[in-house]
């Protein structure tokens, strides 16, 4: 068992936790990154990314990140490619331990853990990701201009897709299981008003449908949830909007979340109720899940990190 003191942890490797080790490195603090099971975050499972500034061309996700974390590991960070597996935020110092059998003693935690899409199950939904099955239309929506898209769900979130969609697509289908959104009123109220969405009720997607040369989706099969009855359906894109799950099962009863998962923190700021703990990036931002939001408050954290740090002058790490 091997333990270490750090002035500033960093738990996650996404644009929130890279942008945070690249902030709190070149203000001299020398922060341990711990990267996670999944060292990039969902940037590392998306293809083209083309809305990230700085890049006139089109970009590769794990490229991006790839780039991140030399840039951070250049001015100074260190990068563990390890698994935070349980917390102490009880007092400080706070103690991180890892699966890999290290203890972190650190006078402040940014928590950078992100959040994941969730998916549908099926193996084909897997196979076409990133070929025609997305779960971000900001993210991807650009990419199916003048196309016919389907959006599985009935919350907000699917909504909202489906809405932001018709800015592209020549028409949008929403699918939901039900014979009624969950979504708000007023959301609703526009869906059913825009003359480019429809709505097939009571179907779930039970497999979807494409060609392997090259490789895309063509159309998914439905299944109509109160008959059996299977159909057809020809698509160029389907968004799955069933919800976000964010990475926050080791933080329960560690500090503030809320009914979902997502670490509250006050509006415009990556403070918790926890001082010396940050949360930054889809962790804790459910609205707008976009990389640069993520890599801002990355930097937002890193410098109230930084700050609380001098406030305090019995850190002596």
């Amino acid at each position: 068992m091997q333990e270490r003191k750090t002035k500033i942890l960093i738990i996650g490797s996404g644009p929130a936790g890279y942008s945070a080790a690249i902030y709190a490195a070149r203000a001299g603090f020398n922060p341990i990154l711990v990267t996670g099971m999944t060292p990039g975050g969902q940037l590392t499972i998306t293809t083209d990314v083309e809305n990230y500034p700085g890049f006139a061309e089109a970009i590769q996700g794990p490229w991006l990140m790839d780039q991140m974390r030399d840039q951070a590991a250049h001015v100074g960070a260190e990068i563990v490619y390890d698994y935070v597996e349980s917390v102490d935020f009880s007092k400080r110092p706070f103690v991180c331990k890892t699966s890999g059998g290290t203890t972190y003693i650190a006078w402040c935690v940014i928590i950078a853990t992100g959040a994941q899409a969730m998916w549908l199950g099926l193996e084909s939904e897997k196979t076409f990701r990133g070929f025609g099955v997305s779960g971000c239309a900001t993210c991807d929506g650009f990419f199916f201009r003048g196309k016919n898209v389907a959006v599985v769900g009935g919350g907000n979130t699917a909504v909202e897709e489906a809405l932001y969609l018709t800015n592209h697509a020549s028409h949008v289908t929403l699918i939901h299981r039900r014979d009624a959104l969950r979504a708000e009123k007023i959301l609703q109220e526009r869906l059913f008003a825009h003359p480019k969405i429809s709505v097939l009720w009571d179907h779930v997607v039970s497999e979807i449908k494409g060609e392997e040369a090259p490789l895309r989706m063509t159309g998914v099969e439905l299944t109509h949830t109160k008959t059996g009855e299977k159909s057809l359906h020809a698509f160029d894109g389907l968004f799955v909007a069933v919800g976000h799950k964010p990475a926050t099962e080791i933080f329960k009863g560690q500090i503030d979340m809320d009914e979902v998962g997502y670490i509250t923190c006050p509006p415009g700021t990556v403070f918790t109720n926890v001082e010396g703990v940050f949360a930054a990036g889809d962790v804790q931002e459910r609205l707008y899940r976009q990389a640069v939001v993520a890599a801002g408050q990355g930097c937002m954290a890193a410098l109230d990190a930084a700050r609380d740090i001098e406030s305090h002058p019995e850190c002596h790490f």
